[in-house]
């Protein structure tokens, strides 16, 4: 049996003077670090040697947080993603929302839950030992109708899985879609590139986007094109054939049990370490993006984050579901329960 114990150590200081915590949560062999400042995964340690190896971009301080736009291991919400035109139609009401990328609205605006402080308490679920954050947005936060009550929960479980899950309830119908940013590369976070790591992405489809990738509403086969990851390659095979790297949205090949049991969505592995990361969700969505963006920010350590240094596999409901009717619905009803769960197991 493996120790579990969740350490709290102080993070720093915010200009107002609130105090921010850092919380470790170890099982023996891995463990991770999160902080109540955007509910944001700063760190996830796997075994190398005496100090270990960490596989998550970030900062080494609490300032690179506050001061980056790049969601390093943040939590996104009111609606992750995109929404075109930064507008939706719902009940026969038009909801504008900030253009903060391109004309259409991209992780919620400019006032981004990552941004926020959030209340904190320990938690052991099923799924393992951990921390629960909870915060209200209130209605009209982003642009956006109803108040929302939303937790997220990250634990560690003795068999090197960590958990995260998610759940919100609104007092008005509202789109929901909450995700976590983690940049993954399984070299460690200085790594260099990712375009030697190799990927498996159990999707049939992925949703075709216009020039400002917003989907278009068309789901396209995966078979014989860049996109086609249903057995494993690397992830710089195919990559010069997409116009700058993948930012697309893949269609999650469902469990048979129904849709809130656990889907595996993807299996990366850095062929060099044998380090592996499976990952599994009961979200119908995917998005593969590979640190498109990322080019010349200085991160832990001072070590400056390149083009493709990472990846990230962000669990969601379809960008731009709010105005796409033949998409799954992202709208939360009054009187429901939004319930997310992600898994990201590791081997090592």
């Amino acid at each position: 049996m493996h120790d579990l114990k969740l350490k709290k150590a102080r993070y720093g200081l915010l200009s107002d003077g609130t105090k921010i915590h850092l919380y470790t949560v170890s099982n023996g062999e891995m463990s991770f670090s999160t902080t109540e400042y955007g509910c944001t995964l700063t760190s996830i340690k796997l075994p190398n040697g005496k100090e270990g190896v960490d596989i998550l971009l970030g900062y080494s301080q609490l300032d690179g947080y506050i001061n980056s736009s790049s969601c390093f291991g943040t939590v996104v919400g009111r609606f992750a993603n995109r929404i075109g035109g930064a507008s939706f139609t719902l009940d026969g009401k038009e909801y504008k929302l900030d253009k903060n990328d391109n004309g259409n609205m991209l992780h919620g605006g400019f006032d981004r839950w990552e941004k926020k402080v959030w209340n904190v308490s320990p938690v052991m679920t099923k799924y393992g030992l951990g921390v629960k954050y909870t915060r209200t947005s209130y209605d009209g936060e982003q642009g956006f109708p109803g108040t929302v009550k939303a937790s997220v929960s990250y634990t560690l479980s003795e068999d090197n899985t960590l958990t995260l899950e998610y759940e919100a309830v609104s007092d008005k119908a509202t789109p929901i879609n909450l995700t976590n940013h983690a940049y993954f590369n399984l070299k460690g976070e200085s790594g260099g590139s990712v375009e030697d790591q190799e990927l498996q992405m159990f999707c049939d489809n992925y949703l075709e986007v216009d020039d400002k990738l917003i989907p278009t509403g068309k789901l396209i086969p995966v078979a014989g094109n860049a996109f086609d990851f249903t057995s494993p390659k690397l992830i710089g095979k195919d990559i010069a054939d997409t116009k700058g790297g993948y930012d697309h949205c893949f269609c999650v090949r469902k469990n048979p049990d129904g849709k809130d049991s656990l889907s595996i969505a993807a299996i990366v592995k850095d062929p060099a370490s044998g380090r592996k990361m499976i990952m599994k969700t009961t979200e119908p969505g995917v998005q593969l993006y590979t640190g498109n963006f990322i080019n010349g920010e200085k991160g832990k350590n001072g070590f400056v984050y390149a083009k493709h240094g990472a990846l990230c596999l962000e669990a969601e409901a379809y960008p731009d579901a709010p105005n796409k009717t033949n998409f799954p619905s992202c709208i939360l009803q009054p009187g429901q329960v939004y319930y997310q769960v992600t898994q990201y197991s590791f081997e090592f």
